[in-house]
């Protein structure tokens, strides 16, 4: 093929593949400007021509815009600068079409009303950033008086809401629910009251990993027992409870022995308040934390055991 060939339009149509018409108008907007025109004032184009329009062809099938490749066939930015703005853009439309996916999912297994469905995309679309400010917000509020346990307080920071670019549909269901939990003013105000009793009760010795290490002991102790068919209510039960009593009495360095077990049913009330475990449920959805095994039942075996008159 030699310089100085020159094409008509057909032809270019011919080996490019666009149609007469796609070269017409990429010749009219300057993008592929004819090379020069026959003495009856048709159109020609050289093999600049020709390659300029292979690379035009490719950058749209590529889903580039007009003005993307204008700029690249006028040399006003290199093939890498705009495949590499292009790919960023098509990152942040992926990351939208999978979350607009799971929320169709969500949808499709709710069912919910027309009032639900806007609230479930609406809330699903915040930015990462938006979605933390929601929880930080609520924790501000709730935790907003002096008689906060300063410890409880960072946990609850320490711990947002992470939703994946490509999350599953429980976890659009989970966040959703999780930021209707956050704006209901009973849930604060329970929340509220298990931060203000935990501040009482604060010593320097308590943690989270001490909650979790007690937690940890009544559930496999108290499931035991359930196995073995204890009921709280029986007198097999009052051993158990002492023990457990006794430990936290220890754990919590609690001197006085007789009223250990009024403290102790005055806590348990804060910790199985469902609003809280719900929370906390809520949030292991949206994060994919494991989920451990509800506690509720487990106090509920553990309080009415220590309710019994001794």
């Amino acid at each position: 093929m030699h310089s100085d060939t020159l094409y008509s339009i057909g032809e270019l149509a011919r080996r490019t593949g666009l149609t007469v018409k796609t070269i017409r108008f990429y010749s009219d907007t300057g993008i592929v400007p004819p090379t020069d025109r026959s003495p009856a004032g048709y159109r020609l184009y050289d093999v600049d021509a020709l390659a300029r329009l292979e690379l035009a062809r490719t950058l749209r099938d590529l889903g580039l815009g007009l003005a993307a490749v204008r700029k690249v066939l006028g040399r006003e930015a290199s093939v890498a600068e705009v495949a590499e703005a292009h790919a960023d853009a098509l990152d942040v439309q992926i990351q939208t079409l999978r979350l607009r996916r799971s929320v169709l999912r969500a949808v499709a297994r709710r069912g919910p009303t027309t009032m639900e469905m806007d609230l479930m995309h609406r809330l699903a679309r915040l930015s990462e950033d938006e979605r933390h400010r929601l929880v930080t917000d609520f924790i501000d509020d709730t935790f907003s008086g002096p008689h906060t346990n300063p410890e409880f307080v960072a946990l609850m920071r320490s711990t947002l809401p992470v939703l994946p670019d490509d999350p599953a549909p429980e976890q659009v269901e989970a966040w959703v629910e999780l930021a209707e939990l956050c704006q209901d003013a009973d849930f604060r105000a329970a929340v509220r009251r298990s931060a203000e009793h935990q501040a009482d009760e604060h010593s320097p010795d308590e943690s989270t990993d001490l909650h979790h290490e007690l937690n940890e002991a009544v559930r496999e102790l108290i499931h035991e027992a359930v196995s073995a068919g204890i009921l709280p209510a029986s007198a097999e039960a009052t051993p158990l409870s002492d023990s457990l009593a006794a430990l936290y009495a220890h754990a919590f360095e609690h001197p006085d022995a007789g009223d250990v077990r009024r403290w102790l049913l005055a806590r348990l009330r804060i910790t199985s308040d469902p609003h809280a475990e719900r929370y906390w449920r809520l949030l292991a959805a949206v994060n994919g934390w494991r989920v451990s095994p509800r506690l509720a039942p487990v106090i509920t075996w553990f309080t009415t055991a220590l309710r019994q008159e001794r």
